[in-house]
Formats: structure tokens, C-alpha cells, sequence
């Protein structure tokens, strides 16, 4: 197959160098020192103490790799704003889009109305991710593929990654079930090496994640703590908990239901130990938070549902407020 890797953080390595490893075509749209240093080296991956290297086509310009079987998006939800309309020469009618990013992605409520859909409401685009809908217009949602990455890889220099632990990628149609394009990606993906599962309901996949996650990032980010120092708060533990009960509450009106306790959940998150959330390493290095797709877009999905959420009004200004002070959130 002919994949795009979009974004050579990281995740976006990871993908890439497995798949060009096992005799894929890759090609990274990266700029700057990433683009320089992937043109020369290709992608390169420590997993299992093993050196995976990859020659793969890298530019800064899209026109340059043309038109892809498949489109993998690895960057952070606000970068994707400014980048969603340089990719329409990756995209082609077959083209499959799949963004591997955290958090509500822009599509999440495009799919409501009608006596088959798992929404309450009509089609919501959501402002506080996608703001002038500019995503939504690149991005057609009939070659969405939703995507839910559960794996740790850490960064070692531009397009060298480090994979930690977890290989497992789920995906699904947004709104509907597999059709055989995406079948036919998630077997050559799993070839490459990954764990593939495919689901049904891909939005109460992301939602799960988003739910384990959506307290311990931007907590730790604030306050500089790892997440076994905010679960034995127990005033901030406590706190995660209401929050994620909230969260429960917008996930039962949307087709998302969790029926997992918040405190197992939190019982696998203590099972990291001293761990710093990737938030947290963002707040290290200066690089801009991803506190919308994680918080805002909860946030006006319950306003728009009429769900009262407190504690998650809370932890998103808290939030925004350190950003903002350091400079690491839009002020408008």
C-alpha cells in the first residue's frame, strides 16, 4: 500500500517505520529539522532493543508525494487546523483518512439525525476543535477512519522514536460498520506487526480513552505532578473521579456508555508508577497544550445536551488558565 505519514513526532515514527519495514510505501510530509533529518536517515525506530530503519519520501509539500491508498494523521489537534487544507494532494476518491490523535476528534458529532444514529441530536460540528469548520471542508467524512492508539513511544531526536510499551491500534468507520477498504488496512497493518482491532463503535472507543485520560494530562500538566502523586491526593483523586463521572454522563446520552468504575480505572493508572503524562512533557519542552480536544470539546457537547458539568468547568479553566500564562494556549 501507499501510506502518508503526517506528523513525524513520535506516534507518527512509530507507524511510519513499522510500516516501511515491512515493504510498504511511505511517504512523511514533515518540515523543518524532522523533514531534513527523515530525507536523510529515513524513519528510525528503537523497539524491543532493535534498530528499525526505514527509507521513506519525505517534503514539506503534499503535491510532492501524491495521491495515497491511505493518509495516517499523527500531529496535535490544533496543529491539524492550519494543516488540514494542504493535504487534499495525499487524497484521493479511495483514500482513507486516519487521523491517530488524542482526544474528540473534529468529526465525533457530524453524524446525528435520522432513526439509525447513535446521537441525540442533529449534526454538531464541534467550534471548539474545528473553529471555522476549516477540517471538516479537507477532510471528507466519508474517508474517515476513527482510530484509538494504545501504545507509549517516546521521541529520540527528529523521526526516531522509542517504542515504551503497548502496540494495539483499534479502528472503525465513524458511523457505521468496516467496509472492505478499511478491512484490507487493518490486515496489512496488522502484518506490519500492529495489534488491529476493529470495532463497531468507534466513538465509545475514543470516548473510553478520552475518559482515562482526559483528567491525569492536563492535572499533571498544572501542577507538575506525576500520576501516582495525584491518585494518593486524595482530595485531587477524588476530584478525577467527579470528573469522570461527568464524563460518564455525556458518554450515556451520546452512545458512548462506560460501565467500568472510575476507581478500576484509576487502579490501571496507578499500575504506571511515577509516570509523566504527555501533557506534562509538552508543559517541559514549551510546546503548545492539547487542552480542546480533551476538554473543550466535552465540555460543549454537555452544553449542547444540557449536561451540567462542574467539575469539568473547573479542570478545563484551571487548564487554559496555566496554558494561557505560559504562553502554551491561544489568549482568543
Amino acid at each position: 500500500m501507499r501510506i502518508a505519514i503526517v506528523g513525524a513526532g513520535a506516534i507518527g515514527t512509530w507507524l511510519g517505520a513499522r510500516i516501511a519495514a515491512a515493504g510498504h510505501e511511505v511517504s512523511v510530509l514533515a518540515r523543518g529539522e524532522t523533514l531534513a533529518t527523515v530525507a536523510r536517515d529515513g524513519l528510525r525506530l528503537d523497539l524491543d532493543g532493535e534498530r528499525i530503519g526505514a527509507p521513506v519520501r519525505a517534503s514539506d509539500r503534499a503535491e510532492d508525494l501524491g495521491p495515497q491508498d491511505a493518509v495516517l494523521i499523527a500531529v496535535k489537534g490544533n496543529a491539524l487546523i492550519d494543516l488540514a487544507g494542504q493535504l487534499a494532494p495525499l487524497i484521493g476518491p479511495d483514500t482513507l483518512i486516519v487521523p491517530a490523535m488524542n482526544g474528540v476528534p473534529w468529526w465525533f458529532m457530524l453524524g446525528g439525525s435520522g432513526d439509525h444514529s447513535p446521537l441525540p441530536l442533529d449534526p454538531m460540528p464541534l467550534t471548539s476543535v474545528d473553529p471555522a469548520g476549516t477540517i471538516a471542508a479537507a477532510l471528507p467524512l466519508d474517508l474517515v477512519v476513527g482510530a484509538v492508539v494504545h501504545a507509549s513511544v517516546g521521541s529520540a531526536g527528529p523521526g526516531h522514536a522509542v517504542h515504551k510499551a503497548g502496540n494495539r491500534l483499534i479502528l472503525g468507520a465513524p458511523f457505521g460498520p468496516a467496509g472492505p477498504r478499511l478491512q484490507a488496512l487493518a490486515e496489512t497493518l496488522a502484518e506490519c506487526g500492529f495489534t488491529i482491532e476493529l470495532s463497531d463503535n468507534i466513538r465509545q472507543a475514543i470516548w473510553y480513552k478520552l475518559w482515562g485520560n482526559m483528567t491525569m494530562n492536563p492535572i499533571s500538566a498544572f501542577t507538575g505532578a506525576t500520576c501516582d502523586r495525584i491518585l494518593d491526593d486524595d482530595l485531587v483523586g477524588g476530584f478525577v473521579l467527579a470528573v469522570m463521572e461527568e464524563a460518564r454522563a455525556i458518554g450515556d446520552r451520546i452512545g458512548c456508555a462506560i460501565t467500568e468504575r472510575g476507581e478500576d480505572r484509576c487502579a490501571v493508572t496507578r499500575q504506571l508508577g511515577a509516570f509523566r503524562t504527555s501533557m506534562l512533557q509538552d508543559v517541559d519542552a514549551g510546546r503548545p497544550l492539547e487542552i480542546d480536544l480533551l476538554l473543550s470539546a466535552p465540555r460543549e457537547i454537555a452544553v449542547a445536551l444540557g449536561i451540567a458539568t462542574p467539575c469539568l468547568d473547573a479542570l478545563t479553566g484551571l487548564t487554559r488558565l496555566f496554558a494561557r500564562t505560559r504562553g502554551l494556549y491561544p489568549d482568543v
